[in-house]
């Protein structure tokens, strides 16, 4: 009985490309080192960003923040020898302008709670339903102290970006209004130590509120603008 040839798809990939005409080839071969070396600078500023202090990071520091933060952070705490034991909401409210031209105040709403009830019995949740909000809380507490005074040119960025997050949220209009500024808190409540535990845990919560923001159509997303 004859032996049948196993199917050889590189082959035919090859003959393909072949057939196709020079000005096609060269757009298909330029396409491809485009790919190659995007995925490349991609994986270096990556692999920079959470390497130890070299020469490269500390001569091109600023361009490689530039590129990572906010939307590449690494976060490793997860793995760390303490992990985290507290409960943390993000919450934001908005200062409205009524269509009587008055000034209105809304209420607080919990943004980190929506994050959570979208994930509830979601098998799969997004990583922006998982992570987004929580890494800029983050991102914003690593580049402000305790008066809320930014650390370095880290700290505009960090307040645009909850700034967007906001305003992604709650919409440019809100409770009949037109929004003009957002104001931000954390509710900070340490976890109960568990029952076998003689750890006296206090779970009162805490409050961190930022300073009131005004709005502008850079926070706004792109849909909306127009």
């Amino acid at each position: 009985m004859a032996e049948t040839e196993p199917d050889e798809p590189d082959d035919e990939a090859a003959e393909r490309l072949a057939a196709l005409s020079l000005p096609s080839q060269l757009i298909v071969a330029v396409a491809v080192a485009a790919v190659a070396v995007a995925a490349a600078l991609h994986l270096g500023m990556a692999f920079l960003s959470v390497a130890p202090p070299n020469t490269i990071s500390k001569r091109h520091g600023a361009a490689m923040d530039d590129y990572t933060y906010p939307e590449f952070e690494r976060n490793w705490k997860l793995f760390a020898p303490n992990p985290l034991q507290q409960d943390i909401a993000i919450q934001a409210r908005a200062e409205i302008r009524t269509p009587d031209g008055g000034l209105s105040t809304t209420g607080w709403s919990n943004l980190s709670a929506q994050d959570g009830a979208a994930i509830h019995h979601n098998p799969l949740p997004s990583h922006t339903q998982q992570n987004e909000l929580r890494r800029a809380w983050e991102f914003y507490l690593g580049s402000h102290d305790a008066q809320e005074r930014p650390n370095g040119t880290r700290g505009s960025l960090s307040e645009q970006y909850i700034r967007r997050i906001v305003m992604l949220r709650l919409g440019p209009e809100t409770d009949g209004g037109t929004v003009q500024r957002v104001q931000v808190r954390s509710a900070t409540t340490q976890l109960a130590a568990p029952p076998w535990s003689d750890e006296k845990t206090d779970t009162k919560t805490y409050y961190r509120t930022l300073p009131w923001w005004t709005t502008t159509a850079a926070d706004l997303p792109e849909g909306a603008r127009r």
